[in-house]
């Protein structure tokens, strides 16, 4: 299986995130992406190539104009108002407040494009942001020209980012973005399944009120989890895309049985509606030891949950998200793709 990766993604490098109200060291940082290329390449998985750059244009079928604008001349506005260092958001348009018009301020921009304070932004996160986003495109690329499957070793993730907001260390939404490609590229129905162990959000924003692409989420209980505010059984689409959106929240604590039985279930989905492609959003973070997670599976999980994948028989673009326990990441992604290759 061919992975794609750009030196560029690490350049976004965190410091620290605002978590459980304290101000903590970054967990979403370079570390994750260069871990996960060194399990790569010790596994021998197979060649790792560099994304091509795909432009704006796929970026803007998934995301709003203003808000790609945004991203891109955040740091001159940041810089311009007299700040230097990491950005955070502090105030939010929520309930009774006016979100029109977007003000002029770098504070007010921040809060009209983000959802949570824990997504730091910098001078080099659009830039990365981009090359993740191009990685993905080009995974998407390589399965649409009749690989089996691609691996995109995205970072910064994305599955938390809607059309026209950030968080949860999302800016562009890479699976999205790969899906909405292969439509353009001729496929007319693309399933995009997501197993991190918080829910998609932003993915299930962008296509809850379509039907050409099916989107499915295993994840922690948002009662008890973040995002929080989406997530619940009960969302399953709207207008045109009633019935095309699948969330299986799970208790905290699940392990193998109880997250394999989400898992065939969202698996039984995607074959009755028979996609051209299957798109997954690979969160690594379900593992039982990652430091902001609360499920239970173990390494040798993730090669069964490749294998369940690969029998659904779908040309497959893994897209990867979360997943923060360092030295366990690269083993855990690459347990899942080799599992997949195994059973294909």
């Amino acid at each position: 299986m061919k992975t794609v990766f750009s030196a560029g993604q690490l350049a976004h490098d965190p410091r620290h995130e605002i978590s459980d109200g304290t101000l903590k060291p970054a967990v979403e940082i370079p570390a994750r992406a260069e871990m996960v290329r060194e399990a790569v390449l010790a596994r021998r998985l197979g060649e790792i190539l560099e994304p091509e750059d795909f432009g704006m244009e796929p970026l803007a079928r998934v995301h709003d104009a203003d808000y790609l604008a945004f991203l891109e001349s955040f740091w001159t506005r940041w810089t311009n108002a007299g700040r230097s260092g990491e950005a955070f958001p502090f105030v939010w348009p929520v309930r009774g407040l006016n979100i029109d018009p977007v003000p002029d301020h770098i504070d007010g921009l921040l809060g009209r494009y983000s959802f949570d304070a824990g997504t730091p932004m910098g001078e080099h996160t659009f830039a990365a942001a981009r090359a993740s986003a191009n990685s993905a495109l080009t995974a998407a690329r390589l399965v649409a020209g009749g690989e089996r499957a691609a691996f995109a070793l995205c970072r910064p993730p994305g599955h938390h980012a809607a059309a026209d907001y950030y968080g949860g260390y999302c800016f562009l939404n890479n699976a999205a973005i790969a899906a909405q490609w292969l439509r353009d590229a001729g496929a007319e129905r693309v399933a995009l399944l997501d197993v991190d162990y918080h829910h998609g959000n932003g993915t299930q924003a962008i296509f809850y009120e379509r039907r050409d692409v099916l989107f499915l989420s295993v994840h922690a209980d948002p009662r008890e989890e973040y995002p929080y505010f989406l997530g619940h059984a009960g969302e399953t689409g709207a207008g045109e895309g009633t019935g095309f959106t699948a969330n299986y929240p799970l208790e905290l604590g699940a392990d193998w049985d109880a997250w394999s039985r989400a898992l065939d279930a969202s698996l039984a989905r995607v074959a009755q509606y028979k996609p051209d492609t299957l798109v997954v959003s690979l969160g690594l973070d379900p593992y039982e030891h990652d430091p902001i997670s609360r499920f239970r599976l173990t390494s040798d999980d993730f090669t069964r949950m490749g294998a369940r994948l690969a029998a659904a028989g779908l040309p497959t673009v893994f897209v990867m998200e979360g997943g923060y326990a360092v030295e366990a990441l690269g083993v855990n992604c690459v347990n899942v793709l080799a599992g997949f290759e195994a059973g294909s």
